[in-house]
Protein backbone atom coordinates (compact mmCIF):
# COMPACT_ATOMS: atom_id res chain seq x y z
CA UNK A 1 0.00 0.00 0.00
CA UNK A 2 1.37 3.34 -1.01
CA UNK A 3 2.00 5.56 1.89
CA UNK A 4 0.38 8.95 1.30
CA UNK A 5 3.00 11.78 1.73
CA UNK A 6 2.91 13.88 4.38
CA UNK A 7 3.81 18.00 5.10
CA UNK A 8 7.25 17.57 5.18
CA UNK A 9 6.94 15.09 2.08
CA UNK A 10 5.20 18.23 -0.20
CA UNK A 11 7.28 20.86 1.53
CA UNK A 12 10.53 19.21 0.19
CA UNK A 13 9.00 18.69 -3.12
CA UNK A 14 8.21 22.12 -3.59
CA UNK A 15 12.01 23.32 -2.76
CA UNK A 16 12.62 20.63 -4.93
CA UNK A 17 10.50 22.39 -7.79
CA UNK A 18 12.14 25.70 -7.00
CA UNK A 19 15.54 24.27 -7.40
CA UNK A 20 14.91 22.78 -10.50
CA UNK A 21 12.99 26.18 -12.15
CA UNK A 22 15.45 28.75 -10.90
CA UNK A 23 19.16 26.95 -10.22
CA UNK A 24 19.61 26.79 -13.90
CA UNK A 25 23.55 26.10 -12.45
CA UNK A 26 23.27 24.91 -9.33
CA UNK A 27 21.17 21.95 -9.95
CA UNK A 28 23.62 19.96 -12.17
CA UNK A 29 25.60 19.86 -8.65
CA UNK A 30 22.57 19.14 -6.36
CA UNK A 31 20.86 16.14 -8.13
CA UNK A 32 24.69 14.02 -7.96
CA UNK A 33 23.44 14.27 -3.70
CA UNK A 34 21.76 10.92 -2.09
CA UNK A 35 17.94 12.08 -1.53
CA UNK A 36 18.48 13.76 2.47
CA UNK A 37 20.67 15.91 1.21
CA UNK A 38 19.38 16.39 -2.38
CA UNK A 39 16.25 17.32 0.01
CA UNK A 40 18.43 19.46 2.48
CA UNK A 41 20.08 21.46 -0.19
CA UNK A 42 17.20 22.28 -2.13
CA UNK A 43 15.35 23.53 0.97
CA UNK A 44 18.47 26.15 1.85
CA UNK A 45 18.76 26.98 -2.17
CA UNK A 46 14.63 27.89 -1.80
CA UNK A 47 14.68 30.37 1.10
CA UNK A 48 17.89 31.77 -0.33
CA UNK A 49 15.82 32.21 -3.82
CA UNK A 50 13.20 34.36 -1.98
CA UNK A 51 15.73 36.47 0.02
CA UNK A 52 17.35 37.24 -3.56
CA UNK A 53 13.89 37.75 -5.02
CA UNK A 54 12.78 40.44 -2.12
CA UNK A 55 16.01 42.35 -3.09
CA UNK A 56 15.57 42.04 -7.15
CA UNK A 57 11.76 43.22 -6.76
CA UNK A 58 11.70 46.04 -8.84
CA UNK A 59 7.66 46.75 -7.89
CA UNK A 60 8.96 47.22 -3.97
CA UNK A 61 9.60 49.93 -2.59
CA UNK A 62 13.02 50.10 -0.46
CA UNK A 63 11.16 50.19 2.64
CA UNK A 64 8.85 46.94 1.42
CA UNK A 65 11.92 45.20 0.55
CA UNK A 66 13.75 45.78 3.77
CA UNK A 67 10.18 44.90 5.55
CA UNK A 68 9.85 41.52 3.86
CA UNK A 69 14.03 40.73 4.43
CA UNK A 70 13.01 41.75 8.74
CA UNK A 71 10.41 39.29 8.16
CA UNK A 72 12.98 36.34 6.45
CA UNK A 73 15.24 36.97 9.71
CA UNK A 74 12.52 36.40 12.07
CA UNK A 75 11.58 33.44 10.87
CA UNK A 76 15.22 32.09 10.47
CA UNK A 77 15.58 33.46 14.12
CA UNK A 78 12.27 31.21 14.96
CA UNK A 79 13.78 28.13 13.42
CA UNK A 80 16.74 28.47 15.74
CA UNK A 81 15.15 29.05 18.45
CA UNK A 82 13.25 25.67 18.10
CA UNK A 83 9.60 27.06 16.86
CA UNK A 84 7.59 25.62 14.27
CA UNK A 85 7.29 26.86 11.18
CA UNK A 86 4.04 28.46 10.17
CA UNK A 87 2.16 25.27 8.14
CA UNK A 88 1.08 27.05 4.90
CA UNK A 89 5.03 28.25 4.30
CA UNK A 90 6.89 24.63 2.56
CA UNK A 91 9.53 26.54 2.19
CA UNK A 92 10.18 27.05 6.04
CA UNK A 93 8.93 23.71 7.08
CA UNK A 94 11.57 22.12 4.92
CA UNK A 95 14.08 24.50 6.25
CA UNK A 96 13.27 23.85 9.77
CA UNK A 97 13.44 19.82 8.90
CA UNK A 98 16.89 20.39 7.30
CA UNK A 99 18.38 22.45 10.50
CA UNK A 100 17.44 19.08 12.88
CA UNK A 101 18.97 17.17 10.65
CA UNK A 102 22.27 18.71 9.43
CA UNK A 103 24.06 21.22 11.29
CA UNK A 104 23.34 24.34 9.07
CA UNK A 105 25.04 27.20 10.25
CA UNK A 106 21.48 29.34 10.19
CA UNK A 107 23.22 32.53 10.86
CA UNK A 108 24.58 32.62 7.25
CA UNK A 109 20.90 33.64 6.17
CA UNK A 110 21.15 36.82 8.16
CA UNK A 111 24.48 37.45 5.93
CA UNK A 112 23.11 36.74 3.14
CA UNK A 113 19.92 39.27 3.94
CA UNK A 114 22.33 41.72 4.53
CA UNK A 115 23.85 41.08 1.52
CA UNK A 116 20.51 41.94 -0.51
CA UNK A 117 19.65 44.86 2.05
CA UNK A 118 22.90 46.27 0.48
CA UNK A 119 21.65 45.57 -3.40
CA UNK A 120 18.17 47.22 -2.48
CA UNK A 121 20.17 50.18 -0.98
CA UNK A 122 21.76 50.52 -4.32
CA UNK A 123 18.60 50.42 -5.82
CA UNK A 124 17.20 53.11 -3.94
CA UNK A 125 20.29 55.34 -4.46
CA UNK A 126 19.94 54.79 -8.29
CA UNK A 127 16.60 55.28 -8.78
CA UNK A 128 17.19 58.78 -6.70
CA UNK A 129 19.70 59.63 -8.79
CA UNK A 130 18.86 58.60 -12.14
CA UNK A 131 21.89 57.08 -12.50
CA UNK A 132 23.51 53.53 -11.71
CA UNK A 133 25.04 53.31 -7.81
CA UNK A 134 28.48 51.85 -7.89
CA UNK A 135 28.74 51.45 -4.29
CA UNK A 136 31.98 49.76 -4.17
CA UNK A 137 35.18 51.48 -3.53
CA UNK A 138 37.66 48.83 -3.38
CA UNK A 139 38.01 45.11 -4.25
CA UNK A 140 38.12 44.65 -0.88
CA UNK A 141 34.79 46.10 -0.31
CA UNK A 142 33.44 44.56 -3.11
CA UNK A 143 34.45 41.18 -1.35
CA UNK A 144 32.56 41.89 1.70
CA UNK A 145 29.36 41.48 -0.22
CA UNK A 146 30.57 38.45 -2.17
CA UNK A 147 30.94 37.07 1.71
CA UNK A 148 27.70 38.33 2.43
CA UNK A 149 25.77 36.58 -0.77
CA UNK A 150 28.03 34.01 -1.79
CA UNK A 151 30.75 33.08 1.07
CA UNK A 152 27.10 32.28 3.22
CA UNK A 153 25.80 30.08 0.38
CA UNK A 154 29.40 27.70 0.78
CA UNK A 155 28.73 27.52 4.20
CA UNK A 156 25.46 26.66 4.41
CA UNK A 157 25.92 23.49 1.60
CA UNK A 158 29.19 22.69 4.29
CA UNK A 159 26.47 22.29 7.14
CA UNK A 160 24.46 19.77 4.88
CA UNK A 161 27.59 18.06 3.07
CA UNK A 162 29.75 17.69 6.12
CA UNK A 163 33.43 17.11 5.74
CA UNK A 164 36.38 15.79 7.44
CA UNK A 165 37.40 17.54 10.28
CA UNK A 166 39.44 20.41 9.10
CA UNK A 167 40.33 23.88 10.84
CA UNK A 168 39.87 25.51 7.27
CA UNK A 169 36.67 24.06 5.63
CA UNK A 170 34.77 26.58 6.72
CA UNK A 171 36.99 28.96 5.62
CA UNK A 172 37.13 26.76 1.77
CA UNK A 173 33.31 27.54 1.29
CA UNK A 174 33.25 30.96 1.93
CA UNK A 175 36.26 31.25 -0.64
CA UNK A 176 34.88 29.14 -3.15
CA UNK A 177 31.17 31.19 -2.83
CA UNK A 178 33.50 34.21 -3.19
CA UNK A 179 34.99 32.85 -6.18
CA UNK A 180 31.67 31.86 -7.75
CA UNK A 181 30.18 34.97 -6.81
CA UNK A 182 32.99 37.24 -8.70
CA UNK A 183 31.85 35.02 -12.01
CA UNK A 184 28.85 36.37 -11.77
CA UNK A 185 29.85 39.66 -11.44
CA UNK A 186 31.71 39.15 -14.57
CA UNK A 187 29.24 37.42 -16.50
CA UNK A 188 26.29 40.51 -14.74
CA UNK A 189 27.98 43.73 -16.12
CA UNK A 190 25.58 44.11 -18.54
CA UNK A 191 22.58 42.87 -17.17
CA UNK A 192 23.25 44.67 -13.42
CA UNK A 193 23.78 47.90 -15.15
CA UNK A 194 20.69 47.68 -17.16
CA UNK A 195 18.97 48.05 -13.20
CA UNK A 196 21.15 50.40 -11.95
CA UNK A 197 23.99 48.49 -10.42
CA UNK A 198 27.85 48.36 -10.95
CA UNK A 199 29.18 46.05 -8.63
CA UNK A 200 33.04 46.24 -9.77
CA UNK A 201 35.01 48.18 -7.72
CA UNK A 202 35.64 51.52 -8.96
CA UNK A 203 38.89 52.41 -7.56
CA UNK A 204 40.04 49.08 -10.13
CA UNK A 205 37.98 50.22 -13.34
CA UNK A 206 39.62 54.04 -12.96
CA UNK A 207 43.25 52.34 -12.90
CA UNK A 208 42.20 50.43 -16.16
CA UNK A 209 40.78 53.51 -17.84
CA UNK A 210 37.53 51.48 -18.10
CA UNK A 211 34.05 52.33 -18.00
CA UNK A 212 30.75 50.56 -17.63
CA UNK A 213 27.89 52.14 -20.35
CA UNK A 214 25.73 51.34 -22.63
CA UNK A 215 26.53 52.44 -26.65
CA UNK A 216 23.59 53.49 -28.61
CA UNK A 217 23.01 49.92 -29.34
CA UNK A 218 22.42 48.73 -25.20
CA UNK A 219 25.39 46.72 -26.02
CA UNK A 220 28.63 47.95 -23.10
CA UNK A 221 30.84 50.04 -24.66
CA UNK A 222 34.60 49.54 -24.69
CA UNK A 223 36.09 51.20 -27.63
CA UNK A 224 39.64 50.60 -26.52
CA UNK A 225 39.61 47.51 -25.11
CA UNK A 226 40.24 48.72 -21.61
CA UNK A 227 37.29 46.82 -20.61
CA UNK A 228 38.00 43.48 -21.75
CA UNK A 229 41.80 44.39 -19.97
CA UNK A 230 40.12 44.55 -16.57
CA UNK A 231 37.58 41.73 -17.64
CA UNK A 232 40.42 39.71 -18.01
CA UNK A 233 42.74 40.69 -15.00
CA UNK A 234 39.22 40.20 -12.80
CA UNK A 235 38.91 36.53 -13.84
CA UNK A 236 42.49 35.88 -13.85
CA UNK A 237 42.47 37.09 -10.21
CA UNK A 238 39.06 35.07 -9.40
CA UNK A 239 41.20 31.73 -10.29
CA UNK A 240 42.92 32.07 -7.51
CA UNK A 241 40.01 32.53 -5.26
CA UNK A 242 38.59 28.90 -6.81
CA UNK A 243 41.99 27.34 -6.13
CA UNK A 244 41.84 28.29 -2.50
CA UNK A 245 37.77 27.03 -2.33
CA UNK A 246 38.40 23.61 -4.11
CA UNK A 247 40.95 22.68 -1.09
CA UNK A 248 37.01 21.73 0.20
CA UNK A 249 36.78 19.04 -2.09
CA UNK A 250 38.95 16.29 -0.91
CA UNK A 251 36.95 16.92 2.88
CA UNK A 252 34.09 15.67 1.10
CA UNK A 253 32.41 12.49 1.16
CA UNK A 254 32.20 11.04 -2.77
CA UNK A 255 28.75 12.24 -3.44
CA UNK A 256 29.12 15.64 -1.74
CA UNK A 257 32.42 16.11 -3.82
CA UNK A 258 30.42 15.61 -6.83
CA UNK A 259 28.18 18.12 -6.18
CA UNK A 260 30.57 21.07 -5.03
CA UNK A 261 32.44 19.72 -7.81
CA UNK A 262 29.94 19.66 -10.38
CA UNK A 263 28.35 23.44 -9.06
CA UNK A 264 32.57 25.04 -8.84
CA UNK A 265 33.72 23.25 -12.31
CA UNK A 266 30.24 24.75 -14.27
CA UNK A 267 31.41 28.43 -13.00
CA UNK A 268 35.09 27.54 -13.43
CA UNK A 269 34.62 27.03 -17.10
CA UNK A 270 32.24 29.84 -17.73
CA UNK A 271 34.51 32.32 -16.17
CA UNK A 272 37.04 30.47 -18.30
CA UNK A 273 35.33 31.28 -21.41
CA UNK A 274 34.12 35.06 -20.33
CA UNK A 275 38.39 35.48 -19.92
CA UNK A 276 38.86 34.07 -22.85
CA UNK A 277 36.20 36.23 -24.99
CA UNK A 278 35.03 39.58 -22.88
CA UNK A 279 33.39 41.00 -25.66
CA UNK A 280 31.07 37.99 -25.53
CA UNK A 281 28.94 39.27 -22.84
CA UNK A 282 28.68 42.30 -23.45
CA UNK A 283 25.35 42.35 -25.84
CA UNK A 284 23.91 39.08 -24.23
CA UNK A 285 24.26 37.09 -21.18
CA UNK A 286 27.04 34.18 -21.70
CA UNK A 287 26.21 30.62 -20.46
CA UNK A 288 27.11 27.32 -20.55
CA UNK A 289 25.27 25.11 -22.90
CA UNK A 290 23.33 22.20 -20.88
CA UNK A 291 25.22 19.42 -22.92
CA UNK A 292 28.48 21.14 -21.37
CA UNK A 293 26.81 21.28 -17.92
CA UNK A 294 26.37 18.28 -18.00
CA UNK A 295 29.42 16.87 -19.07
CA UNK A 296 31.21 18.93 -16.39
CA UNK A 297 28.78 17.09 -13.55
CA UNK A 298 29.80 13.59 -15.25
CA UNK A 299 33.46 14.33 -14.69
CA UNK A 300 32.87 15.42 -10.81
CA UNK A 301 31.01 12.42 -9.91
CA UNK A 302 33.52 10.16 -11.71
CA UNK A 303 36.13 12.38 -9.56
CA UNK A 304 37.24 15.07 -11.73
CA UNK A 305 36.35 18.34 -10.21
CA UNK A 306 37.14 21.57 -11.86
CA UNK A 307 40.88 22.03 -11.57
CA UNK A 308 42.50 23.35 -8.65
CA UNK A 309 46.49 23.96 -9.58
CA UNK A 310 46.39 28.07 -10.32
CA UNK A 311 48.30 29.90 -8.18
CA UNK A 312 47.10 31.80 -5.01
CA UNK A 313 44.62 34.57 -4.90
CA UNK A 314 45.99 38.17 -5.20
CA UNK A 315 44.21 41.64 -4.64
Amino acid sequence: MTQAPTALDEAYAACEEITRREARNFSYGIRLLPPPKRSALSAVYALARRIDDIGDDGTRSFAEKTADLAAVRDAVDAVGAGSAPHPADPVMIAVTAAATRYPIPLGAFAELVDGVEADARMDARSASTGEAAAPYRTFDDMTVYCRQVAGSVGRLCLGIFGARPHPEAAHYADQLGIALQQTNILRDIREDLGHGRIYLPTEELERFGAEVRLDERGVLADPDGRLAEYIRFAADRARGWYADGLRLIPLLDRRSFACAGAMAGIYRKLLDDIAADPPSTYARRRSLSAWQKAGVAARALTGRPAAASEGPRTS
